[in-house]
This record gives C-alpha cells, structure tokens and sequence, in this order.
C-alpha cells in the first residue's frame, strides 16, 4: 500500500517529529522523546495523561495542551505505549498533587498503565486511572475485556482536562471521570478498512455493496456485516442502539459527536450529522452541543462513529471551558 513515508519502522517517531514542530507554540517532547507533553505546566494542577498506539491521530497526542491532556504516550502503529514511557509521563508531569490517567478499555492499554501507576506509587507518587468503555458494539471483543474505550475517550480528556484546569483535586477527577464514562456511549460503521504501514493490503475488505456494521478503532470486526445502505437508514442502525443503552434519567441534555475514522469527507460527516441529529431529537434527548470532524481515527478507515454523552451541569460547565491544543481550541 502507498504511504508517505519512508519506511514502516521508522514512521511513528517521524510522524511525531514533524507533529511537535508544527506545533511547538503548545507541545515538547518529554525526556528521550518517550512522550509529547505540554509546553508549560501550571503547578498545583493535577497531571491528566493519556496515551495509547499511533494511527488514531490527532487522539491522543493532538489534545495535549491547555484545558485537556499535560501529556501524551504514543505506541506504535495500533500498539500500546509501554510502561517506562508512561512512567516517565507521570514523573515529568506530576507538579506535587498526583496524576490521573484516561486510558482506553483495551487490555494491553490498561495493563502497561497499570504497571505504570504501580512504578509511580511504588515512588511516593498518587495515581489514579479511569477506564473508558463507551462502545456498545462491543461486549467482548479481541483486544479488549468488556465493551471497547473509542471516540468517547475525547470527551472524557476534555471534561476532565477542564476541571483539572480549574483545580480540582485528583480524587474529584478520578470520580467525574468515572461519571462522565457511565453517561457516554460510541457506535462506529465502515465502509473500507485501515491500510497499516508496511502491510500489503487492508485491515479487512469489503465488497461494493457492503458495509461493516460495529466497527473497532483498530479494524477489529464490528457486530454485523451488512449490505450497504443510505444514510438514512444508517444512521437508524448507528442511533438505536447508542439511544437505548444511554443512562439518560433526570437530564436530557446530550453532547452528539459525529467522527470520522480518516477516509470520510467532511461534507459526509456533517450529512450524517443531520440525520443523526433528527434520530436523536426523536428520541426526546436535548442535542445540547455538537463535534462533528475526524478526530479519533483508525489511519485512513472509510468510515464513522456516533458518540453520545449526558450533559448535566458540571458536564456543560466543563466542556464549554477554554481550550487550546493543536486539534481542539475554543475560548481563546
């Protein structure tokens, strides 16, 4: 497969290289590159550290910066980050009152910031971890235990970036993480597979007339495969599910982000945007803030996701605050 680069090995850390120079008004490197963090710290703030394989660019390195993540671990091509470039984030980044670390429910993610978190304690450091699972096509899968951490992992790094901004203490953190996880859920389609640096062909084939109905953010097979159908009917097929599974009592205010895996245009993005919209109003939710673009991505997928999270107060206070890192910037 055709990739700008100039070899597999070697496309990750060149990717990263070019990432923080355009962007070095806002991100660094950390110690040994083994991380890209945040220019400044602001000292009395909770550290909020993310991190999981490259290929879902601009997550997770891409929200690094004011009002979300102090620091980014990037692994290989769809490869967990290993345990000493987390520890490393932890240490650099922890200005005295702890660290929190949002992690994606895939089990070699939350093994190695595991381990991670025990270095740092095991050195006088406090941790904790939220686990995001926001997936309902996904019970089981291969790669995770229990449902799959996907596009909702941006809204949980921006709700809890924000309120450690505004300095909060790591155990509110650790609990408003765990609350904004329990009010989010994803469901993604494709319509082609990634294609991975160095490999010969795509993560998984489709035939003209079909479509993969569940999708994971690495290619794993989604629930159902299915014949191709407009988007009207798509977005029926996306909505039930994440509509049905979402705890919703006593607030109907919802967030309705629409993302692209890297091979979708814009314009059908925001077409399917529309018609998801329509189902969600529908269904008596309060669509009370929109995202629509490709943020959490699976390398050059043709495909979707729809993410839904229940906006209370603090959830609105929160995601409205200022932001500024290189892929989402409002309030400035």
């Amino acid at each position: 497969m055709k990739k700008f680069m100039n070899g597999a090995d070697t496309f990750v850390a060149e990717s990263l290289e070019g990432f923080v120079r355009a962007h070095d008004g806002l991100v660094m490197f950390g110690p040994d590159r083994k991380f890209v963090r945040r220019k400044r710290f602001k000292e009395g703030k909770v550290a909020v550290i993310s991190g999981g394989g490259a290929g879902h660019e601009p997550m997770h390195v891409g929200f690094v910066g004011h009002g979300m993540l102090d620091a980014a671990c990037a692994g290989h091509v769809f490869t967990s980050p290993t345990p000493d470039q987390i520890s490393a984030a932890i240490e650099t980044c922890d200005t005295g009152v702890g660290a929190l670390l949002i992690v994606k429910n895939y089990d070699g993610d939350v093994i190695n910031f595991e381990m991670a978190a025990e270095v740092a304690e095991a050195r006088g450091l406090r941790v904790e971890m939220v686990v995001v699972n926001d997936d309902v096509a996904a019970e089981t899968a291969p790669r995770s235990t229990g449902r799959r951490g996907v596009a909702g992992t941006l809204v949980v790094e921006k709700i809890v970036g924000a309120a450690a901004e505004a300095g909060m203490s790591l155990e509110s953190l650790k609990r408003l993480g765990d609350e904004i996880v329990a009010f989010t859920r994803s469901k993604g389609l494709a319509i082609g597979g990634a294609t991975v640096p160095g490999e010969t062909c795509a993560t998984f084939t489709l035939g003209p007339g079909e479509m993969e109905v569940g999708v994971g953010i690495h290619g794993e097979p989604g629930r159902a495969r299915s014949a191709f159908r407009d988007a009207e009917t798509i977005a029926k097929l996306l909505a039930e599910d994440v509509i049905k599974d979402l705890p919703s009592e006593g607030c109907r205010d919802v967030l309705l982000f629409i993302n692209g895996f890297g091979g979708t245009p814009a314009s059908e993005l925001y077409l399917m945007y529309g018609a998801l919209r329509a189902r969600v109003e529908a269904s008596n939710l309060i669509v009370a803030r929109s995202l629509v673009g490709s943020y959490v991505t699976s390398l050059d997928m043709a495909g979707l996701s729809v993410t839904l999270t229940v906006l209370d107060e603090t959830g609105h206070q929160f995601w409205d605050a200022p932001v500024l890192t290189p892929a989402l910037r409002w309030g400035f």
